[in-house]
């Protein structure tokens, strides 16, 4: 299946300011004329605006804050199980680098009532979480997120699965590959393999970028690349999703992370969708392979890498 180079409609709200979709021009610009600014700012698009939350849904929800080892205070909710059903884990979601989980929660929305748990947050910066988001603070906001689970008494610590989207994907696989013993499952959707490669892709996709700005990615460093972290998540089974026409982030770069990962590994190339469209276009094959991938992750051994 060949790779060619957020957030839909209704259902899945999209959200403004997705991952090079919007502002590509102006914020490159930016860089030439202010390049004191940090580069990395090019990757984050936070709000605090209100879009909704699970109550809209009728979900039992609970309203968490956790501090990051650097004593930020993050903000996310909690979603358990629904009632009358066994609970079979634990879901802690990573979301895109657009808005915040007002907007992104409605992606895991639906697992409560597949009888797992869901734990929705922001990262610093975004929604109702202090701070300001730089890529080292998303790396330990994602550490401090998975603290508070593995803390919580009323949940097996032993159960918990990660599912990251987009640049959430790219964090899912370092933390992953720093927690391996603590992570049970990795699911990793539209995510890209390299800070600096996604910058160049979307720079030699843009004629007149390309002639303004064909050094811009020079400047962007490359720490906490995925790529360079994926073939330590073994043990932990991964599994790759991306639409192979994703204008967004090329499904090559999914291919690239998948032949690097040590086994258990598993791909999956969704032919002719876009960034996130499968859950407008196909939510419940999507669901289905996602459940699938975590109930085979929660049947078979723990994952957890040998002492020593």
């Amino acid at each position: 299946m060949a790779c060619t180079d957020d957030c839909q409609t209704a259902r899945y709200p999209r959200m403004p300011g997705c991952l090079f979709l919007r502002g590509w021009m102006p914020i490159l610009l930016s860089w030439m004329l202010f390049p004191m600014m940090s580069c990395n700012r090019v990757f984050y698009y936070p709000d605090r605006k209100d879009r909704g939350s699970p109550a809209e849904h009728s979900l039992a929800f609970e309203e968490v804050f956790f501090k990051t080892e650097g004593d930020q205070m993050l903000h996310g909710w909690f979603l358990p199980a629904a009632s009358g059903k066994p609970t079979r884990g634990t879901v802690l979601h990573l979301h895109g680098n657009a808005a915040n989980i007002t907007g992104h929660y409605e992606f895991a929305r639906w697992l409560p009532a597949e009888g797992y748990n869901v734990l929705v947050f922001d990262y610093r910066g975004y929604g109702r979480s202090e701070g300001h988001v730089t890529r080292d603070g998303t790396i330990q906001d994602a550490m401090a997120a998975l603290d508070y689970l593995r803390e919580r008494g009323d949940l097996d610590s032993d159960r918990i699965l990660v599912w990251g989207q987009s640049i959430g994907g790219a964090i899912s696989v370092v933390l992953t590959a720093e927690r391996r013993n603590q992570i049970r499952g990795l699911a990793v959707e539209a995510g890209f393999s390299c800070y600096r490669g996604i910058v160049r892709h979307h720079a030699l996709h843009h004629p007149l970028l390309l002639v303004l700005a064909w050094w811009f990615p020079f400047l962007i460093d490359q720490e906490w690349c995925p790529i360079d972290y994926v073939d330590q998540v073994s043990p932990v089974p991964v599994f790759f999703i991306h639409g192979t026409t994703d204008r967004v982030v090329p499904c090559r770069m999914s291919q690239a992370m998948h032949d690097r990962a040590k086994p258990p590994k598993e791909l999956w190339l969704i032919e002719g969708m876009d960034h996130y469209e499968v859950w407008q276009a196909q939510p419940e094959v999507a669901k289905r392979r996602l459940l699938e991938f975590f109930e085979r992750t929660l049947e078979g051994p723990t994952g957890k890498a040998p002492a020593g």
